[in-house]
């Protein structure tokens, strides 16, 4: 079994749609493949077809943007295995996405204002699936480099962190909310990469709320996160897991099934949905 839970499509910020997406995973031997588009299970039935024609295991899976209430602080939440209508995750992420649809065309209204040249038709072909304009579809539109690029990165700090004219967050939702719609749609709630986001603070509340695990391995993980991780995982009895966080040519150069699920915790995910 060789499992990855983190992966994205074109239905969010990733590249690959669905169908190219599995190809990759069936050339890297991946078995169960975890699909967590960023606050949406749009096409998550297609895809468990298209997977079972390849032999693939797909698991349902999303990846919600959530934040800590009090502190202001994102904190990233990975849904598995939840009811595929997912109806109290739409309530909760349907207005993520159109908060984020409102707040990309202010940002193309800000690069054309500022003089960049835009073609509107382009990125509505780039979001064509997604139906949401992301950063990633927008660098892709200015930028020829790709993502781990020097001029890929000095621009889009220069434009998206800051004092940058895109730099502007749209309001996330509660991480306990994202846990317990989780938890409510029958499914099991992951902290995604705590060591991307240092959100280890927040373990013992999103426990409460009922998080079933942690996501241990990712690329930004070092070995003193690992050590970290496991603690919490022994000592609140949490489930581990892992991926690669795939976006293709538009997030760093990992591939598909460079980063897998531990294999102590295949067992979770071994029977499919």
């Amino acid at each position: 079994m060789k499992a990855d839970l983190h992966v994205h499509t074109d239905i969010s910020d990733g590249y690959y749609d669905f169908k190219e997406t599995i190809n990759l995973a069936k050339l890297a031997g991946v078995t169960h493949l975890a699909i967590t588009n960023h606050d949406t299970i749009r096409g998550l039935e297609g895809a468990i077809a298209l997977g079972e024609k390849q032999g693939i295991t797909i698991i349902p899976g999303i990846e919600i943007s959530a934040f800590d209430l009090q502190s202001g602080k994102k904190v990233h939440l990975l849904g598995y295995y939840f009811d595929l209508h997912g109806l109290n995750i739409k309530k909760l992420c349907d207005p993520i996405l159109e908060r984020r649809k409102i707040n990309s065309f202010w940002q193309l209204e800000s690069l054309i204002i500022a003089g960049f040249i835009i073609n509107l038709e382009n990125m509505h072909l780039r979001s064509k699936n997604s139906g949401v304009i992301y950063k990633q579809h927008i660098m892709a539109e200015l930028v020829q480099e790709n993502f781990m690029d020097d001029r890929y990165k000095s621009l889009y700090k220069e434009l998206f962190k800051g004092k940058g004219i895109c730099a502007k967050d749209i309001e996330y939702v509660d991480m306990i909310d994202a846990v317990k719609a989780i938890k409510a749609d029958n499914g099991l709630a992951v902290l995604a990469h705590p060591g991307q986001s240092d959100s280890y603070d927040f373990i013992e509340d999103l426990v409460k709320a009922g998080l079933d695990g942690i996501e241990l391995n990712h690329e930004d993980h070092k070995v003193e996160d690992h050590l970290k991780i496991r603690e919490y995982s022994n000592k609140y009895n949490l489930i581990l897991t892992g991926g690669s966080d795939f976006h293709g040519p538009y997030g760093t150069s990992i591939n598909i099934g460079d980063v897998e699920c531990p294999s102590e915790y295949h067992y979770v995910f071994k029977g499919g949905f």
